[in-house]
Order: C-alpha cells, then sequence, then structure tokens
C-alpha cells in the first residue's frame, strides 16, 4: 500500500469538537476501504495567507495515511463534498514521519520560548557614534569624488 499526507483545514468558526469529528470522520473513510491512519495531528487555528471562503484564519489537521491510491480518491471526494473543510491536499510520500511533523515541533519550540539557534537578542548596547567608526566618509565627497573620475 501506499503512504500518504492528508492535510485539510477547516473553517474557523467550528469548534475544536466539531474539528475533531471532522478528522474521525476523515479516519472511518480510509478504515472502511482496508486503509489505515497512522497518526493525526491537529495543528490548531492558524491565521491563513489570504482569506479563502471569507475565512482570515483555519483549523489544521494532517492525518499520515497508508492505503491504496481507491480510498485516497475516495477520501478527496468526501471532502469536496464537506461544507467545513476550505481547503484540502493529499501528497504520497516514500515514508511517513515518525515522530511529531515539524509544524508540531514549531508550536513546541515557540510555547517554550526558544529562539532557536540565534538565541534572544535582547539590548544590544550602545553601538557608538557613527563618526567614530571611520570607515567612510561623509556621503557628498564620495558621490563627488565618483562624478570626478
Amino acid at each position: 500500500m501506499a503512504l500518504y499526507e492528508h492535510v485539510f483545514l477547516a473553517r474557523q468558526d467550528l469548534a475544536q469538537a466539531q474539528v475533531d469529528a471532522l478528522a474521525e470522520t476523515a479516519t472511518k473513510i480510509v478504515e472502511e476501504n482496508a486503509g489505515k491512519v497512522t497518526k493525526v495531528e491537529t495543528w490548531g487555528l492558524r491565521s491563513l495567507a489570504y482569506k479563502i471562503a471569507k475565512n482570515r484564519k483555519a483549523h489544521y489537521v494532517m492525518l499520515n495515511i497508508d492505503a491504496p491510491a481507491g480510498v485516497v480518491a475516495e477520501l478527496e471526494r468526501q471532502t469536496q463534498i464537506n461544507e467545513d473543510i476550505i481547503r484540502y491536499m493529499t501528497i504520497k510520500v516514500d515514508e511517513l514521519e515518525g515522530g511529531p511533523s515539524v509544524m508540531m515541533r514549531k508550536q513546541e519550540r515557540s510555547e517554550r520560548g526558544d529562539r532557536g539557534p540565534r538565541g534572544d537578542r535582547g539590548d544590544r548596547g550602545d553601538r557608538g557614534p557613527r563618526e567614530d567608526r571611520g570607515d567612510r566618509g561623509p556621503r557628498r565627497e564620495r558621490e563627488e569624488a565618483a562624478a570626478g573620475e
């Protein structure tokens, strides 16, 4: 059987219980057609890059699926019919991620306050006046020198 990642965006005005019910419905569709869902991740309510059907935000849900292609076709057909789902995407992958996805790791890092490899920049302190740098002269002299060449 083939491996897929199926992500769908549900309307922003749905409750979390309704979003979980949508994920459960998708899981049921896959399992009724001889497939299995290995992982379900709810990424939460996130802002969209642009408005979709008058929605500025959406609930993101990802399913890792191990199923034949016909199951995915049926899942996508059912997803298109559902008015609560505003976008979806299914991608065939070579292997499924074992642990949490990148989106979940990103959420954990932001909750911990970890600023990544650059760390918290904090107060950089006084860098000193520009005149003392001596790396370049006043702007007018440079322009005059360039015009004279």
